[in-house]
């Protein structure tokens, strides 16, 4: 959590949260009740967040709005936090009476009601003058209240939530296949789509493997393997291993996890379970036999072949596309030839096979299929083959080290664009790249000049101000590129030339979708 390692954490995982646990640095369990409280409209529309921070690291003294409110402040340093602290400083510094606190908590919680939080206030206020309260402080208490008309969260819920927070976060460090697995299975949820969630455990060290027709279950498994790797190393003979980037986590030896059909564009969860069923009655011969025993529909057919599914009765994805068009006749000669297939199923060959004509899929083309069928890959990430063509881009995981002020360049997947009602216009881009995620931040004015560059285009170049404090980055953009225009993209050597050849025909480069928040 310190280290703002939480994708996929409960609660933590948003890039509001992220760039708060540095700061935080959460050190026991009341610290993460906090952290679940303090990133809400209420407290950051209320000013409390940053004078909280600055307490916190010793920068500005402790301080409360009076000393009668020292025992109701003191384990939040004198910032109120949470709807019950308000409910006592209303009844200590205006004498309010339960039934008179009762309706400041349903003021606070009955439908975000402005009106009805507008009435107490002035009954609050008189109550406070009534007293002899000095002006300036009823007006300090009467911001803090009214602000948490505006999403202000009660402690037990904090506490709740902060529970599974740490339950996620234990779960991710000390039994990362079953966390991820859970993960995929239970999408869409959280912040993050799959394919950030797969490279995540990635770079943690914990093995991906792909869709398999002989392997697959409906859901993704945990599934044992003997040679466990930091990055998966793809599903085709010739896709090469991805280094690890980015932070590491431990991952218990000899497990991975397999990738189920429910990852698949299009393919029906009836459909995927009776290919299950008819897989534990009798291993799969050959293409033909699952053709024969499973009832897909053609376009389910060619996307399974596409994204690699079919290999272990292929050489190749092209090989298995070509197989799947061919009409399926009974053929009472053919001979059998056992073999064992990649993926562990017993391989059937024909008397006289139809060879494809097809070249295999180069890598670029694996990955594009991969997230055109699946929208993730478990290959190397796209960024990952354009990184030598791109040699004055920063890396995430490099910008913790990049002087403050200084003038950077990011690239990446654009994973996220939010604009929260509290930013004042202001839009938070978050670029994913092989080692991790860049975030920016992009005043109103530039939005509104790269309006559709920035809401349109899957791949980014941003370049802009390095903003580094206290270990969290944030680069304040001056200028937005799609990152699929750069010429120097398109003059590089043959290396990339399946790749280049693609940008250059006018095709974009293919990514993760973006999750786009208000």
């Amino acid at each position: 959590m310190q280290n703002a390692d939480t994708i996929g954490v409960f609660q933590i995982e948003s890039r509001a949260q992220m760039a708060t646990l540095p700061r935080m640095k959460p050190k026991c369990f009341y610290d993460v009740v906090i952290e679940v409280a303090i990133i809400r409209p209420g407290p950051i529309q209320g000013d409390m967040v940053h004078p909280y921070l600055a307490r916190r690291a010793g920068k500005e003294p402790v301080t409360y709005f009076d000393d009668r409110l020292k025992p109701v402040l003191e384990r939040t340093l004198g910032v109120p936090l949470f709807q019950e602290q308000m409910l006592k400083i209303a009844m200590i510094m205006a004498d309010f009476s339960g039934n008179e606190a009762e309706e400041l908590r349903r003021a606070l919680s009955f439908h975000r009601s402005e009106e009805r939080m507008r009435k107490v206030s002035v009954k609050l206020r008189t109550a406070m003058e009534r007293k002899g309260i000095a002006a300036d402080k009823i007006d300090k208490i009467i911001q803090s209240i009214s602000s948490f008309a505006l999403y202000g969260f009660p402690e037990s819920h904090a506490i709740s939530f902060a529970i599974l927070a740490y339950g996620s976060a234990y779960l991710k460090v000390h039994r990362a296949p079953e966390f991820y697995a859970s993960l995929l299975n239970n999408q869409p949820m959280g912040f993050y789509t799959p394919a950030t969630i797969v490279k995540d455990a990635q770079r943690h060290g914990l093995k991906i493997k792909p869709v398999c027709v002989s392997q697959s279950d409906w859901r993704c498994t945990v599934v044992s393997d003997d040679q466990p790797s930091p990055q998966s190393s793809g599903r085709d003979r010739d896709q090469g291993r991805a280094q690890r980037g980015g932070r590491e986590a431990p991952v218990r030896i000899g497990e991975a996890v397999r990738l189920g059909f429910c990852v698949v564009n299009g393919l029906r969860q009836e459909h995927a379970e009776e290919l299950v069923r008819q897989r534990q009655d009798r291993a799969f011969e050959s293409l033909d036999d699952f053709k024969r025993r499973v009832p897909l529909a053609k376009d389910e057919l060619r996307t399974l072949a596409e994204l690699g599914a079919l290999n272990c009765f292929a050489e190749h994805r092209r090989a298995a596309m070509w197989q799947v068009e061919e009409t399926l006749h009974d053929d009472l000669l053919r001979t059998q030839m056992a073999g064992t297939s990649r993926c562990g199923a017993r391989l059937t060959q024909r008397d006289d096979p139809t060879e494809s004509p097809l070249a295999p899929m180069t890598l670029p083309e694996r990955i594009r299929a991969d997230y055109e069928t699946m929208n993730l890959t478990t290959g190397p990430h796209p960024m990952k083959l354009l990184r030598k063509n791109l040699p004055n881009i920063w890396r995430a995981t490099d910008l913790v080290h990049a002087e403050h002020g200084s003038t950077v360049q990011i690239a990446g997947n654009v994973i996220c664009r939010q604009r929260p009602g509290t930013a004042k216009g202001f839009v938070f881009i978050s670029l994913e790249d092989e080692t991790g995620v860049a975030n920016a931040i992009v005043e109103p004015d530039l939005f509104e000049r790269f309006r559709l560059v920035i809401t349109e285009e899957a791949f980014l170049l941003i370049q802009g101000q390095v903003q580094n404090s206290d270990g969290v980055v944030l680069i304040k953009a001056r200028d937005i590129k799609p990152l699929v225009h750069l010429p120097a993209m398109q003059t590089q050597p043959a290396a990339d030339a399946a790749l280049l050849a693609g940008m250059q025909a006018g095709e974009s480069l293919v990514g993760s979708e973006s999750h786009d928040f208000r």
